[in-house]
């Protein structure tokens, strides 16, 4: 039936709610023939209405007089304000959940990761990989509200994990200084910041190997592996990117084009899904083994693995400027968005192919991450394309923002989205608020107010 596929391949694809458009709806359906006065008078619309009975010199008459209006009506009335991403409610509440955080952390000296199942924050070291993520998301605030409070609070969550700049033993510099020192240094150019940047960059630079092509990734299962790469190192590239521009020390910039080239050519299959894990022969360089570490299976598409691939060439792309990482983005995202498991909210399971699907749990910082890079890689596209990135990012943030997944709020906690999975299969942080979650989801809210 015509106005059951026009709401599922439009309003559904490009972020319009259903809600607030049934008026529209149901006139379009009167002026298509699916519906007569008496049914819209008793209320008793069927989707067994046959379109087909009306006569041919009526659709003839009328269609083309009135369906484009009544599609317009349509478009308009789904797509209004209040279904826009950036609302003053959403923004409110995010707001509120920052500040009574920072205002019940303040004198807590590690930042928080993810709120466990038996009813308490997480606080990590600063060793710990996501230990950046909350000075993050203190400083999109102060970004979003201009409140000095929250760059007080940013500031003093940042210095926490300053000593990380010298931790040559972890590739998640990006994640951790980039995140946090980065924000900060972007928003107040303050040049203590620009020190522990680079200081970081530097650090991270030794974990290059030249045979290889690639920064390494972990040091752990040594047994397992050679020289890991993971997809998510992508991430940690535009730490060093911005210290080729800082420093003008070329040397950043051939890493990470290296890096990127190698991944490009050995973790993606033919139709641009991603390996977790690449392992690499330290001698030849060469791949050796591709699997999974957190997905499913080896050859399954685990959704956050997609999410940093698509969000790790949108930035490789605007470092660069080179076509081909544009190319490989825009293929990831037809990946994603036409892939048969990917639920109709636009949020994925945890893993593309896990074998319980539609009973297995979502990945709500999957879907934060590709909306936050379908904001900044829709600037990057021509009108059609523009059109259908923006589309499912608004969906996917009209999702985030719903009470499907946005947190309950609580004194126990102050975590913005829940329904997040960081390791399935070693049964850790399953259908839970994690914390990176919450940034990727300020920062696509912030990219869509500010248009970046």
């Amino acid at each position: 039936m015509f106005i059951t596929s026009f709401n599922k391949e439009i309003c559904l694809k490009i972020g319009c709610p259903t809600k607030g458009i049934s008026l529209s709806l149901l006139m379009l359906n009167f002026i298509l023939g699916n519906y007569n006065i008496s049914q819209i008078a008793e209320n008793k619309v069927s989707e067994k209405t046959n379109f087909k009975k009306f006569k041919h010199k009526f659709m003839k008459k009328y269609v083309i007089k009135y369906s484009a209006i009544i599609l317009s009506m349509i478009i308009a009335n789904g797509c209004g304000e209040s279904s826009r991403i950036k609302s003053p409610e959403i923004e409110t509440q995010v707001l509120l959940i920052l500040k009574n955080a920072s205002e019940h952390y303040q004198n807590i000296t590690r930042n928080p990761r993810n709120f466990d199942e038996d009813g308490s924050v997480r606080f990590v070291p600063s060793s710990d990989w996501t230990s950046g993520f909350f000075p993050g998301c203190l400083w999109f605030a102060y970004e979003l509200s201009g409140d000095s409070s929250f760059l007080k609070s940013a500031d003093y969550h940042s210095w926490l994990i300053e000593k990380e700049k010298v931790n040559g033993d972890t590739h998640d510099m990006g994640f951790k200084m980039y995140c946090s020192f980065g924000n900060g240094y972007r928003l107040t150019h303050d040049e203590r910041y620009r020190k522990v940047l680079i200081e970081s960059a530097y650090t991270l630079a030794t974990r290059f190997n030249e045979k290889v092509g690639c920064t390494r990734s972990w040091d752990h299962n040594s047994d397992k592996w050679q020289f890991p790469v993971i997809i998510d190192n992508l991430m940690n590239l535009e730490l060093l990117f911005w210290a080729a521009k800082e420093t003008k020390d070329s040397m950043f910039y051939k890493m990470a084009v290296s890096h990127a080239d190698k991944t490009m050519k050995e973790h993606f299959r033919p139709d641009y899904s991603s390996y977790h894990v690449v392992d690499y022969d330290t001698l030849t360089g060469e791949a050796i083994q591709k699997n999974t570490h957190q997905g499913f299976a080896d050859e399954s598409a685990w959704s956050r693995g997609q999410a940093w691939a698509l969000y790790g060439y949108t930035m490789i792309y605007r470092e660069t400027g080179d076509p081909k990482y544009l190319e490989v983005a825009n293929h990831i995202a037809k990946f994603i968005f036409t892939h048969p498991n990917m639920p109709e909210d636009l949020v994925p399971y945890w893993d593309f192919n896990a074998p319980g699907i539609p009973e297995e749990p979502r990945d709500a910082s999957a879907a934060a991450i590709i909306a936050s890079a379908l904001y900044e890689l829709s600037a990057y596209s021509d009108e059609e394309q523009k059109t259908k990135y923006l589309g499912y990012a608004n969906k996917i943030m009209s999702s985030l923002g719903s009470e499907s997944y946005f947190c309950p709020q609580n004194n126990e906690h102050f975590f913005i989205l829940d329904h997040s999975t960081g390791n399935k299969p070693r049964d850790s942080e399953v259908d839970v608020p994690i914390i990176f979650a919450d940034y990727y989801y300020l920062e696509a809210l912030t990219r869509e107010k500010v248009g970046k």
